[in-house]
């Protein structure tokens, strides 16, 4: 929860107050043209602050975040902090996948391992993979079906990672069996 800085509050609010009075009594014969001046600004200064409040809505509405399946071509717009996602279905749950073509195998985290029915306490961790925080162990499993939109890919190779990973990977052992394509802010994927 925020709090409010009342001596900063109050130190701006006196600082409007002495530019304002300074206005009015400099322009005081003026003071239609300058309260319609002040007008056009405040108005100027709103429409700013709108802008910068909704800018995240149009951002997403001039490059939309969801990835669009045509036939059997995915188009996946690049996210703001510069990786591909996707949510793909695998045993009647939707799991979050950031694709990682540096990622040998497909990865899921802990988390969504537990989603999709398996337990990793009682995994068998004896892999092993290097990544960019270390060395981490991990647990092989065979995904059954993996589908996105309507194109359905079964036995999927994969790994449960043993360490800390927030999203699931969707790593080489997946995209090797389709067409890759990187182009303008988007990663095409063909089936």
């Amino acid at each position: 929860m925020q709090t409010i800085d009342l001596p900063r509050l109050i130190y701006l609010g006196l600082l409007l107050a002495v530019v304002a009075g300074y206005f009015l009594i400099h322009n005081r014969r003026n003071l239609g043209k300058t309260m319609q001046q002040a007008a056009v600004w405040a108005l100027i200064f709103l429409g700013a602050v709108a802008v910068a409040g909704l800018w995240g809505d149009i951002r997403r509405s001039a490059y939309p975040d969801e990835p669009v399946l045509s036939g059997r071509t995915l188009e996946i717009p690049v996210a703001a902090d510069g990786h591909y996602y996707l949510t793909a279905e695998v045993a009647g749950e939707r799991l979050r996948f950031v694709i990682d073509t540096g990622a040998s195998d497909t990865v899921l985290s802990q988390r969504d391992a537990s989603r999709i029915g398996l337990n990793p306490e009682t995994l068998n961790y004896f892999g092993r993979a290097t990544t960019a925080n270390g060395t981490v162990r991990t647990a092989p499993v065979t995904l059954p079906a993996l589908t996105i939109g309507d194109v359905t890919v079964m036995d999927v190779p994969a790994v449960v990672n043993g360490g800390e990973l927030d999203t699931s990977l969707l790593g080489m052992s997946f995209l090797s069996r389709h067409e890759v394509t990187l182009s303008a802010n988007r990663l095409i994927l063909r089936f």
